[in-house]
């Protein structure tokens, strides 16, 4: 589909944001059926290419709105949060998807077709023949960042316990190496099963069950691993971080999962993230909010004030007559958009401080201070207003 313009996600299906996950499965469910590419073999070569193109969008577009972390990145990023932590060097894209795994969860085990695309007829020239390698098991960690990590991206090592390939027989699961050709799918890695549907018989391929989809057994299964191939032991892995992340993102490391069996294809490793909260700002998505504290008399003369930012510390004026609540902006002081450019604002919240607890000469002071037309409240009608002091967030 690289040839035409990516359409909307929520376009592709024909729902919206507020669509529910049974809608969303739904709407895929028609499309699936609708573009199924075995109901256009008859069709003309644009036909087929049609419904190829289609198939192919419509399990892409349910790939990411049937998974709640990928919808959220793609409600407030686009297609760009759709590249996961590709900037950070070896993430792989969210829109990267199994086909047969959504098939799966959709319409049940009998639309698992093995190969993959190449299983469908008419889906790019592909047969239904050919071995596979097994998958091993995906696996998912929890990585805690500071702010200042989350600020500038990090590189994080990390010891995961996993399964790893055999070092006694490296990965075959054979104990001299020797195999012979699997008796129930005779070295075709695959069965294929006829099913009836309302466009009339259909045959799927499945990966045999015997083998694994390899077309071969093992002779003399090897004395450490059992045949498996894969065994426990511990990897320690380079993650790049890229800045931005946040609270819950979840990012792919591609082929840093558990070990397939026999020399299979290994799965991937997802990297949650985790944000430490930080003393001293709160975060709003990519703006950071500090509450600085002035002195009465700073509020009512003016003064300047030394200000914490993640990139070092900044001076800012604060106005004489300054009111508890106002909101000084500063731009592009936040962090960096993920998958994007500029940063966030520093949104610096003043509060003017009262004493809890005073002297005999401060009163005195403070009663003579009292008498003055200055000290009685003569708000404005803006400061009167609760939601003005709000917008002072959003301007």
């Amino acid at each position: 589909m690289a040839d035409k313009q990516k359409r909307d996600y929520y376009e592709v299906l024909g729902v919206n944001k507020n669509s529910t996950p049974d809608e969303i499965k739904s709407a895929y469910r028609k499309a699936a059926l609708k573009w199924h590419p075995d109901k256009w073999v008859n069709g003309t070569d644009a036909e087929k290419k049609t419904a190829e193109e289609n198939f192919k969008e419509a399990s892409e577009a349910y790939s990411v709105l049937s998974d709640a972390n990928k919808k959220a990145r793609y409600d407030q990023f686009g297609f760009a949060g759709m590249d996961g932590g590709s900037a950070g060097g070896g993430f792989g894209g969210f829109a990267d998807f199994d086909l047969n795994d959504i098939l799966n969860s959709v319409f049940g085990r009998g639309f698992d077709f093995g190969g993959g695309f190449s299983g469908f007829s008419g889906f790019g020239g592909g047969s239904r023949g050919g071995t596979v390698k097994q998958r091993g098991s995906n696996i998912r960690v929890k990585v805690k960042l500071n702010l200042q990590e989350i600020a500038h991206g990090v590189k994080k090592k990390i010891k995961v316990s996993k399964y790893v390939a055999c070092t006694h027989c490296h990965g075959s699961g054979s104990e001299d190496g020797s195999t012979e050709t699997c008796p129930t799918c005779h070295g075709r890695g695959q069965v294929v099963q006829t099913v009836n549907s309302f466009f009339g018989q259909m045959q799927t391929a499945s990966v045999c069950p015997t083998c694994g989809g390899q077309g071969t057994v093992i002779k003399k299964k090897c004395s450490h691993c059992g045949g498996e191939g894969v065994m426990k032991g511990d990897e320690v892995i380079d993650i790049d971080i890229p800045a931005g992340v946040g609270e819950g993102m979840q990012l792919t490391v591609r082929g840093k999962g558990n070990a397939g069996p026999r020399n299979g294809v290994n799965g991937d490793l997802y990297v949650l993230i985790e944000e430490e909260a930080h003393p001293d700002f709160e975060r709003n998505e990519n703006d950071l909010i500090y509450n600085l504290f002035i002195t009465i008399p700073e509020a009512i003369l003016g003064t300047q004030a030394e200000v914490p930012t993640v990139d070092g510390k900044v001076r800012v004026k604060i106005a004489a007559g300054t009111q508890s609540g106002k909101v000084l902006r500063l731009r592009g002081k936040g962090l960096p958009i993920l998958n994007g450019y500029g940063s966030g604002d520093m949104l610096v919240n003043v509060n003017v401080w009262v004493p809890k607890k005073i002297n005999k000469k401060e009163e005195e002071l403070l009663n003579q201070l009292a008498q003055s037309e200055n000290f009685k409240p003569n708000p404005t009608a803006e400061e009167k207003s609760f939601f003005s002091k709000i917008k002072d967030y959003f301007n």
